[in-house]
């Protein structure tokens, strides 16, 4: 059965019609392996290929500033290429820049100091260090007030703005990307079998348990692509219908990109 047609959004992508699409799973702060993984790229990837990167850039590993630079790097030397377009690389929100949006508005939780203590045991740490900031500067404001928390996540803010195309960056992820057939479906970690696209929300980054057992298409989009395990151990599995390509980057493993033909088949595995 064909997919129904991509919602008209601008969190969802639609990718170009083309012969082939590259996926790269979550980098969290790894930039010195995201490098070595764009090396093999630039020798694999050619004019009509698409790219869709995953998720999860931040948090984690201690290169988390950097990491961004590298992806920005490759987006720019990729799409300068004759007969690529910009919407031909598309870059997807994780739950570890979910995670870094909230916090940039920590000031208005009800209990700032939980959410950070969350935030911190699920790897924000690195990235909030990456933009001149401590946790225990973090905690500290979150016991003086809204004052303290909104100056606090204002250094973090023009930190952030600071270093050209950081903030680009960040505004500018999509929440799921489709092949244009909308066969394959692209997400970050999960999605609720029983939502329709369209109103997933966070169940993209977070995932749902019911993602883990899914044994039949969704929805008529006959694979799901994602980058992140939010449960269990990191994995690459290139299973139907879902495929998930964690190798447990900025958590001691591997980074891992696939190439898939327009039918869902995998045609190559890069690891870094």
């Amino acid at each position: 059965m064909r997919p129904p047609a991509a919602p008209e959004s601008s969190v969802l992508a639609t990718l170009r019609e083309g012969e082939r699409i590259w996926a790269v799973g979550a980098v969290h702060g790894e930039a010195a392996r995201l490098a070595r993984l764009h090396d093999r790229l630039r020798t694999e990837m050619v004019p009509g290929d698409r790219l869709v990167y995953l998720g999860g850039y931040l948090g984690y590993g201690t290169e988390v500033a950097a990491t961004v630079e590298e992806l920005l790097l490759f987006r720019r030397a990729f799409i300068a290429q004759p007969g690529v377009e910009p919407e031909d690389v598309v870059f997807l929100r994780g739950a570890q820049e979910e995670m870094w949006q909230k916090l940039l508005q920590l000031q208005f939780a009800a209990q700032p100091a939980e959410v950070l203590r969350w935030m911190l045991e699920r790897g924000i740490g690195p990235t909030i260090a990456a933009y001149g900031g401590t946790a225990a500067e973090g905690l500290a404001a979150a016991e003086d007030g809204v004052l303290a928390l909104t100056r606090w996540t204002g250094v973090l803010r023009q930190a952030m703005r600071a270093i050209d195309g950081h903030t680009a960056l960040m505004s500018a992820l999509r929440h799921a990307a489709l092949s244009a057939d909308g066969r394959l479906l692209f997400v970050h970690a999960g999605l609720d079998p029983a939502c329709p696209l369209a109103a997933q929300r966070d169940h993209f980054w977070w995932g749902s348990p019911a993602f883990d057992a899914l044994a039949a298409p969704y929805q008529g989009h006959e694979l799901v692509v994602r980058g992140f395990s939010p449960r269990g151990p990191a994995t690459l599995s290139l299973t139907r219908p879902v495929t998930t390509l964690d190798a447990g980057s900025g958590r001691g493993g591997s980074l891992i990109a696939a190439c898939f033909a327009a039918d869902g088949r995998a045609l190559r595995v890069l690891e870094a």
